[in-house]
């Protein structure tokens, strides 16, 4: 069977029973659990019964009554890394003399174990635990001493292998970046329902808020925090961020702090400072006697320095009440304009009335504090970041740090345009172009023509050869260079083994087998194009201008002989029976005929005019070339020649 894994149970409102409130109830999956993780530990369970749970989280939390005592069992809602954060720092804190429950280890000596895919742990059950006083100054007063204590205490903490580094000291801009944007959000669902009544209420003081929230935070920006938060997560140690009333009880020897799930780095006045608001708030009035005491009481148990409590200040100036009571609008807009918004902005506004009041008074107060030793030099190393629940498979995640400077970055160098070469292909070594352009090592691979490259060979098809000889360049060795076989005008690289010209360096075609490439042995043979565009690519061999005058009057005198020739074997045709006749010159071998027979081939070869050999006649055609009749058999025209 699958094991059943932990997580939020909100969805099953409407299908448990009628009267179950869902923080009261648990999934049996879940409770079954519970009693498989108790029997890990040395101890014995009679019952067990649920506290409380986090429906919409997924936690929960059991008083167990043991062979040993009563104990508790908790199941933790974040994910087993984080959670992991958290068990560190109980321990830590029990070791150091912290009145916070200690851990109960299982059978194996472990500190928690891990189930249903969250992390459970067992720890001892306090039964003397009450709240402290509400009514009066002395129970705030306490409750701020213990609060003090727990901090101090909490100086120096590392988490374990493995854990989740949590940290909330770097996120102090991005908290108040983010209120003053969701204020703005506030306007916005205002205007967009216009018909509700809270609405035009809630438009004519959210600009107020908006202007106090900025003002606070500009001057945040000229304190002490970055030299503060670069002191380090271990300098400041550790922050309850859900501490109040519910979570310090009194209990013996003083206050005890219990749900330590949220616990991070962060610094320690966002606890005190969440406290103060939130006690002002509940009073409805913002009584500067109470605000000083609580300061009093905390600074007894762990002293706090002048950067400290001007950032206190900043802190309890920010509109953190207004928004916390407001923010519920963005969720459900209508039902909350309708029905909670008017009551909750009375209750805010009369707590404003003497908020400033008392804060313009406390400002004063600064100048009893003694300044803190920070270093200038080290506000530098702390950066805004998101918060991070991520870690590096056991490893601490450290402190974000600043990019070093542009002195300390290499440079980064980017490589020439050259064609990478495999090891294992062969190459072609071009000849060094004495231009002042580094050579290049070009691998022997043709790549695939262009639509440009094919444009310039038909552009090198139509010109026709230049005559002049005296324009190209000279040859240095002519015995290097491919023959062309047709005196046409060819265009370059016809055939696959003609080494291609480049005109420009970048654009070198590469022959497709190395063998095509003709590699000269000495780089002075090749010659080298001054100008690309002035050289035609692989020109074809020309005969030298004597060599083609020869040939032309060679032509000239063959052709008079052959027309010569023609006339007369017409001649000869008749006087004579014989269709094949005798060259010009007389022979006196017998077998003229033969002979003739045997200069016919050579005729063919000197002239490309006739069709047929030389010395056959074709009765059927004229001299003109055209067919005439049909003449008649040798023997009737002998007759007839004979009658004449």
């Amino acid at each position: 069977m699958e094991e059943y894994r932990i997580g939020p149970w909100d969805h099953l409102e409407g299908t448990v029973d009628p009267g179950i409130v869902l923080e009261q109830y648990v999934p049996p999956e879940l409770e079954a659990i519970a009693w498989k993780v108790a029997e890990l530990y040395e101890m014995k369970v009679s019952d067990m019964t649920l506290v409380t749970s986090k429906p919409d989280k997924g936690g929960a939390i059991w008083k167990m009554n043991t062979d040993r005592g009563p104990r508790s069992i908790k199941v933790l809602h974040r994910e087993p890394k984080r959670s992991l954060f958290s068990v560190g720092s109980q321990e830590y804190l029990v070791n150091q003399g912290a009145r916070v429950p200690s851990l109960i280890r299982t059978k194996d000596d472990r500190l928690y174990v891990e189930a249903g895919g969250k992390l459970w742990i067992v720890t001892e059950w306090i039964e003397s635990l009450v709240q402290a006083s509400k009514i009066d100054l002395e129970g705030a007063a306490q409750l701020c001493t213990g609060l003090g204590e727990f901090h101090k205490l909490s100086q120096g903490y590392i988490p374990p292998f493995g854990a989740a580094r949590s940290t909330r000291l770097p996120r102090w801009p991005k908290y108040y970046e983010k209120i003053i944007a969701k204020i703005g959000w506030f306007r916005d669902i205002a205007q967009a329902y216009p018909e509700l009544s809270a609405s035009s209420r809630l438009l004519s003081i959210v600009d107020d808020y908006d202007r106090q929230a900025r003002e606070i935070y500009e001057k945040f920006k000229l304190s002490s925090y970055p030299r503060m938060a670069a002191m380090g997560d271990p300098h400041w140690g550790l922050a309850h961020q859900d501490y109040g009333w519910s979570n310090g009880q009194m209990g013996p020897g003083g206050i005890w702090i219990i749900d330590l799930d949220g616990v991070a780095y962060d610094l320690p006045i966002r606890d005190l400072r969440k406290l103060i608001t939130s006690t002002m708030d509940d009073m409805g009035v913002w009584d500067l006697t109470w605000i000083r005491g609580m300061i009093e009481a905390y600074h007894q148990a762990n002293p706090i320095d002048r950067e400290t409590f001007e950032l206190l200040w900043l802190d309890m100036a920010f509109p953190n009440e207004f928004y916390k009571h407001v923010k519920e609008i963005v969720y459900q807009p209508t039902l909350f304009m309708e029905t909670e918004l008017n009551g909750i902005l009375d209750r805010v506004l009369i707590a404003e009335s003497t908020k400033w009041q008392a804060l313009a008074e406390l400002e004063q107060d600064k100048a009893n504090y003694v300044p803190g030793h920070y270093p200038e030099q080290e506000a530098a190393v702390l950066l805004p970041v998101e918060r991070t629940e991520r870690v590096l498979e056991g490893q601490e995640l450290p402190m974000p740090e600043l990019l070093p400077p542009a002195a300390m970055v290499e440079p980064v160098t980017t490589q020439p345009n050259i064609i990478p070469i495999s090891p294992m292909e062969p190459v072609a070594v071009l000849p060094l172009i004495e231009t002042g352009q580094p050579t290049r090592r070009i691998a022997a691979s043709r790549p695939r023509r262009t639509a440009k490259d094919k444009s310039q060979r038909r552009n090198a098809k139509a010109l026709p050869p230049k005559r002049n000889t005296k324009t190209r360049p000279a040859r240095q060795d002519v015995k290097v260079l491919p023959l062309a076989r047709d005196t046409k005008a060819q265009p370059a690289a016809q055939d696959a083994k003609a080494l291609p010209v480049a005109q420009d360096a970048k654009a070198l075609p590469v022959a497709q087998d190395a063998k095509a490439l003709p590699v000269a042995q000495d780089a002075k043979a090749l010659p080298v194009a001054q100008d690309a565009k002035a050289q035609p690519a692989a020109k074809r061999r020309r005969k030298p201008a004597s060599s083609q005058k020869r040939s032309a009057a060679k032509k000239s005198v063959l052709k008079k002989q052959a027309a010569k020739k023609r006339s007369v074997q017409k001649s000869a045709s008749l006087l004579k029976p014989a269709v094949r006749v005798t060259p010009p010159k007389r022979r006196t071998k017998p077998d003229r005929s033969k002979q003739a027979l045997k200069l016919a081939p050579k005729q063919k070869q000197k002239t490309s005019q006739t069709k047929k050999p030389a010395g056959v006649f074709n009765p059927n055609k004229n001299r003109a070339g055209k067919t005439t009749r049909v003449r008649k058999p040798a023997a009737a025209n002998n007759r007839k020649a004979a009658r004449r």
